[in-house]
């Protein structure tokens, strides 16, 4: 039996570091995105949910707009805090569990990016609240994005194993499937570059985050039920890809009515 992470692992697994991940690289490129298809004009105030170190908040400050980010590791909004300040950026950052932040219709954007802690809370009660927020953060006609990970590829194409190479790290993330639960066990191994290696045991998997994935199907159900309509539904940060089983990620448009 996989021994299953804290239900509360998503306060316990964040630390520095995350801003010299290869993916960080990609933030011009996927701010240009979401600007393109939400066709922003730069005047809009933006909401960044679990903004992480504020590498997409503080891209978007570059460009004119009033961002507010919100995330639960103090760490990550030191981060965000020292880079806004540096440039003297019109963005403001809070260190606060989602569900404990509250606004009513004072936002034109929504974000969640790379996950936006969509589906980590303990159970699909708590998960709803985000959603919630979501919503009633979002003015009439306000609009939301969404990157997540997509739970049609990973109920037909896990398990999966992969790898990424860091400055000093080879990583060797392994992703499972709980049908059960609906819920993406993610583990695997980091090796440093020079040390010594053994054979793992491919029956040991530790999992060390939990995330209930949701499909488009699912996702278009909770927000029409929150008056909210999708607009446009992608598979990658890429205009040509649409959302399909075939991509594991998820990238969603969609306005409040």
């Amino acid at each position: 039996m996989i021994k299953q992470p804290s239900p509360t692992w998503y306060k316990e697994i964040w630390a520095a570091g995350n801003n010299i991940r290869p993916w960080v690289g990609d933030t011009k490129n996927e701010v240009d995105f979401i600007t393109d298809v939400m066709e922003l004009s730069g005047s809009e105030r933006i909401l960044d949910l679990a903004c992480g170190f504020g590498r997409h908040a503080v891209e978007l400050s570059r460009r004119g707009f009033s961002v507010v980010g919100v995330d639960i590791t103090p760490e990550y909004i030191l981060e965000a805090e020292r880079m806004a300040f540096s440039e003297g950026l019109n963005s403001r950052f809070i260190c606060t569990d989602i569900r404990d932040y509250s606004c009513f219709e004072e936002f034109d954007v929504v974000l969640n990016m790379s996950d936006g802690a969509i589906g980590y809370l303990e159970d699909d009660f708590e998960n709803q609240k985000i959603f919630n927020i979501i919503a009633s953060s979002l003015k009439k006609g306000g609009k939301h994005f969404m990157h997540i990970h997509n739970a049609d590829h990973a109920e037909l194409h896990f398990p999966q194993k992969n790898w990424q190479i860091d400055d000093d790290t080879l990583s060797l993330p392994e992703f499972r499937w709980d049908k059960q639960s609906r819920r993406m066990l993610s583990g695997g191994l980091g090796i440093e570059f020079g040390s010594v290696v053994y054979r793992p045991d491919d029956t040991d998997f530790r999992p060390h985050s939990t995330i209930r994935l949701y499909s488009l199907q699912e996702i278009e159900e909770i927000f029409n039920s929150r008056k909210m309509v999708i607009k446009k539904t992608f598979g990658k940060f890429d205009q040509t890809v649409p959302a399909s089983h075939w991509e594991p990620e998820l990238l969603v448009y969609s306005e409040k009515l």
